[in-house]
């Protein structure tokens, strides 16, 4: 892990960027003790109390507090070449946001900070924002062909008509939706009925469906089914396998997930 400096276009250099680190990946993280020394807290133990508020914080506004604050174990020096381990945590930026809300208003830096923090996360959730949308904008991409290659596998196992083909794709969302059939989907994400419930999925629920269908072409493909029940009984098969593996990776199930504005917005953009 390394500390990395950052200026602004004056070139000062904010004592909060002075402190921040970056991992390996390079995510930016900030240290407790370092940033309870920041704000002038003379004794660590009185910042600990503003690390708890910060964490029951993030909770109350329903993100996972392991994602934002984590509990370890560092070396400090302690004079004449000594080394002592103490407890910090380290803080994500939204943690050192909420942070900073609950530090002590009297402390010119704390008001400074929050101000620096306010910004900082801004832009952070506009980056995250974009990075979203370019996602959404490939992955219906891809489902769109890898749906055309779907229905050429069902083709292939004897669903040839519409309607089959529509009861065949309901087996695939009732197997992933844990028994919503696409109409339910519809109705649960509010939408009216010219629009499509994959224009309106965010990139997780968009990726769930794309491993649901690539999935299902090749083991229609591999295996060789034949009729119309086997190939429902496949798709069906393949969603709930999907499903389970979101459970068990402790995400949250498709049907949970909240409904996205429209791509055909992004789509639009994206030809400006």
């Amino acid at each position: 892990m390394k500390k990395e400096l950052a200026q602004s276009g004056g070139g000062h250099v904010s004592p909060f960027d002075r402190i921040k680190r970056t991992n390996e990946v390079g995510a930016e993280f900030w240290s407790s003790r370092d940033f309870a020394g920041v704000l002038g807290y003379g004794d660590y133990r009185n910042f600990e109390g503003v690390v708890e508020k910060a964490k029951l914080a993030c909770f109350n506004s329903g993100n996972r507090v392991e994602d934002h604050f984590v509990d370890v174990t560092e070396m400090i020096e302690i004079g004449k070449g000594g080394r002592r381990a103490v407890k910090t945590t380290l803080l994500s930026r939204y943690a050192c946001y909420l942070a900073i809300q609950n530090a002590d208003p009297k402390k010119a830096i704390v008001a400074q900070g929050q101000s620096y923090f306010a910004i900082q996360t801004r832009r952070q959730e506009l980056a995250d924002e974009q990075l979203e949308a370019e996602r959404r904008l490939s992955l219906r991409d891809e489902i769109r062909r890898h749906n055309t290659q779907l229905a050429d596998a069902a083709k292939g196992a004897g669903v040839v008509e519409p309607v089959d083909y529509a009861i065949f794709q309901n087996h695939g969302y009732m197997g992933l939706y844990g028994g919503l059939k696409q109409d339910d989907i519809h109705r649960r994400k509010g939408l009216k009925k010219s629009q499509k419930i994959l224009d309106h999925m965010g990139s997780t629920e968009l990726a769930a469906n794309l491993f649901r269908a690539t999935q299902t072409e090749d083991k229609l493909r591999r295996e060789g089914i034949k009729g119309k029940s086997a190939a429902n009984r496949t798709h069906h098969e393949v969603g709930a396998k999907v499903r389970q593996t979101i459970r068990e990776l402790g995400g949250t199930m498709p049907e949970e997930l909240p409904t996205a504005e429209s791509i055909k917005r992004l789509e639009a953009g994206r030809h400006e």
